[in-house]
């Protein structure tokens, strides 16, 4: 009961804070708020918190305390949600509205909100500019007419909104302390969200800059103004280089660039810090601050987890697919537990010191207390790296394999069992994406009769070649196993690019006996993963943060900028440039402090030893018994086609699966496409005349890797 009544606290402060903070944006632009906020910075400016203690309180702490408190909500929440609701409202909501090629998949929440952000920016915009024009005069210093600094002004609001966009930029890449959790939202589904956001910001930014350069070019300023570090005010050249470092980002991370050059990619993306900073040169302290809250709580996200992914272990055993696949087997703390569909972050010196890379766990807690799995097909440079080293090691004798030391990063993954709600899954995978899968399939195998599952599954799965088959060995035992109380489990396999005639699954399950198994040497530090810090020992490190960062800005503040330059009208008497250090001096402390705290709580939890876990072997499959042949006849082998998604959704509905179906799909995006334009065209929860009692099917989009 104390819990339940704490929970709705912590509720209700989330609601309040969200609503406050974007009350506070929508305000910002008016001149009321303009008018006031002078009024409170100088007041603010003869007391020891200063201006920019009221900048941080009012602009960047409503997010950090919106983190604190959703952390410490996840971790008071806690285990499994066992909800099961014959038809949830928020489907309406879940569920595909949109199916675009360039835009994807959007649910009707996702519509909803960037309409609503598109009406927060053109309001923004509006009230800006209607309140410059109605006072505007020409500018003697820089020779305009009064078109030209109508454009001069019109091309600065721009960089207003490009400003707004930073300010949500960062958020959606969390990891540990994601904000996204709190609705559900998991990192890897958060990250297109990142991705319109960056979009946006460079096409605001890039119309600021462009404009700008014309208006110089026209008044034949620019050679005079392109180079200039002003000693107060707007830094041009500063924003020139934050510009060209967002240019840099924006067009090494297109997909003809992410998916062929991943490095560029990945080695580009840090110029983020460069960006931040000649932002921060450019703007000025009082304008970073609006965008400070993502800053903050990336950085620190970062560092911790560096301080998480150290020590490193190593690689305890593995296993060769056939098609080119490999399965990484890795020690774990017995205590540490995950969700199915989670995600780690792997790095291996021996192939790069710099690059991390995203994998599904296939395994399941429950079943494998010392050990956690991935399937890594090896496609990239990377992953083709780690199977020949993985190969190599074949042909070596067991007292010369080396130790591959590996570090990790998560497990990061949603804070419940969202499919348990359903009364029937269909689960669509396309190559390695059948990986989340295998875990959510792991966790209801080493479940108890007594909780409640699904009671029917269908797994449809689409694969290029036989040979990729071997990557369901994990779960060959369930795909021999009759129904039971748990569920039902039917499996439809679709082999696009082969088409052998009488080739069915007793066939295929021969693939099982060409995977090659590995037992590696265990010499390389022998610690274990541990995973993340738990949400209320991350919400303190945050609070912690805050609290440093303030103090030292204040310390800062007062010994090096002299006490008659505090206050906001004669604080222009020191370099603008002078003030962002000071900021970027306290920020650098307070993550250092921040940090030290975090190495202190990881080394207590670490213990040198791995547990000795011998590597689960596959049993020889028993084809013959009558009882097998029955399991084997249910399930399908189609060669040489795509599935057609309608017709399977029209069969599982008539196959008594209940009212509320599960749909999950990972793998293309062209499959992903394919199965939500089916979902959206098959449930009936759409329909304004349906049936209650007919089926409806719910829409989820999940993703193996980055």
């Amino acid at each position: 009961m104390a819990n339940t009544t704490l929970l709705a606290i912590l509720k209700v402060l989330l609601i309040v804070i969200s609503t406050v903070w974007v009350s506070l944006w929508l305000l910002k632009p008016t001149q009321l708020w303009t008018k006031k906020w002078k009024v409170a910075e100088e007041s603010a400016s003869g007391t020891i918190f200063g201006y920019y203690g009221l900048n941080f309180v009012v602009y960047t702490f409503p997010i950090i305390a919106i983190c604190i408190i959703g952390l410490l909500f996840l971790d008071l929440k806690g285990g499994y949600q066992r909800s099961r609701s014959t038809r949830s409202p928020s489907i309406f909501f879940s569920n595909p509205r949109m199916v675009n090629n360039l835009l994807g998949i959007l649910s009707s929440t996702e519509i909803l909100v960037v309409f609503l952000f598109m009406i927060f920016l053109g309001w923004t915009y509006y009230s800006r500019i209607s309140n410059d024009l109605k006072k505007l005069m020409p500018d003697k210093s820089l020779k305009l007419n009064l078109w030209q600094l109508k454009y001069l002004r019109i091309a600065t609001r721009f960089g207003l909104l490009a400003e707004a966009c930073l300010a949500l930029l960062l958020l959606p890449i969390l990891r540990g302390l994601s904000v996204f959790r709190i609705l559900g939202i998991q990192f890897e589904a958060s990250v297109k969200y990142h991705t319109w956001v960056g979009t946006a910001m460079i096409f605001f930014a890039t119309i600021h800059g462009a404009s700008t350069y014309l208006v110089w070019g026209v008044s034949h300023h620019i050679q005079h103004e392109i180079w200039k570090w002003q000693k107060k005010g707007r830094i041009y050249l500063a924003g020139e280089i934050a510009l060209i470092a967002g240019l840099v980002i924006w067009v090494t991370s297109l997909p003809q660039i992410r998916r062929r050059k991943f490095e560029i990619f990945y080695y580009t993306h840090h110029l983020y810090s460069v960006l931040l900073v000649f932002f921060l040169f450019h703007a000025g302290d009082r304008h970073f601050y609006t965008v400070f809250s993502g800053v903050f709580l990336f950085s620190l996200d970062k560092l911790l987890r560096i301080v998480q992914s150290s020590p490193k272990t190593c690689i305890v055993s593995a296993r060769i697919f056939p098609s080119k696949a490999v399965e990484l087997i890795l020690p774990k703390d017995s205590r540490m537990k995950y969700m199915p569909t989670s995600v780690i972050f792997l790095k291996i010196p021996a192939i790069s010191h710099l690059q991390w890379h995203s994998f599904s766990i296939i395994s399941s807690s429950r079943a494998d207390q010392h050990i956690i799995s991935v399937i890594i097909k090896c496609e990239g440079w990377w992953t083709s790296s780690l199977y020949d080293l993985m190969h190599a090691q074949l042909d070596k004798d067991a007292d010369k394999m080396k130790g591959i030391p590996v570090a990790i990063e998560g497990p990061y993954g949603p804070a419940s069992l969202d499919f348990l709600k359903y009364d029937s899954l269909l689960m669509v995978a396309g190559g390695s994406g059948i990986t989340p899968f295998l875990s959510i399939l792991a966790e209801i195998d080493s479940t108890t009769s007594k909780t409640r599952f699904p009671s029917r599954i269908q797994l449809v799965y689409v694969i290029k070649k036989a040979q990729d088959f071997c990557l369901l060995h994990s779960i060959s035992h369930m795909l021999l196993s009759k129904s039971t109380e748990k569920c039902h489990l039917k499996l439809k396999l679709f082999v696009t690019q082969e088409t052998q005639a009488g080739v069915g699954i007793r066939e295929l399950l021969n693939e099982f006996f060409k995977v090659k198994s590995l037992q590696l040497n265990t010499g390389c530090p022998s610690y274990v993963v541990y995973g993340p810090e738990s949400s209320s020992w991350m919400a303190t490190i945050v609070g912690f943060c805050s609290i440093f960062f303030l103090s030292f800005l204040i310390l800062f503040n007062h010994t090096i900028i002299p006490s008659e330059k505090r206050s906001r009208l004669s604080k222009e008497k020191t370099p603008s440039w002078v003030v962002d250090l000071v900021l970027i001096a306290a920020f650098v402390l307070a993550l250092a402090c921040s940090t030290l705290m975090a190495i202190i709580l990881r080394w207590r939890r670490v213990k040198k030893g791995i547990t000795p876990t011998p590597q689960k072997e596959i049993k020889p499959l028993d084809l013959s018994s009558a009882e097998t042949t029955n399991v084997l006849d249910e399930h399908e082998v189609h060669n040489g086609g795509r599935p057609n998604f309608k017709d399977i959704f029209d069969k599982f509905k008539s196959e008594n699966c209940g009212p509320n179906i599960g749909v999950l799909v990972c793998g293309p995006e062209s499959m992903k496409e394919s199965v939500a334009s089916a979902c959206q065209w098959e449930s009936e929860c759409f329909k304004l005349c349906a049936k209650r009692t007919e089926p409806c099917f719910t829409f989820h989009s999940l993703n193996f890797t980055l």
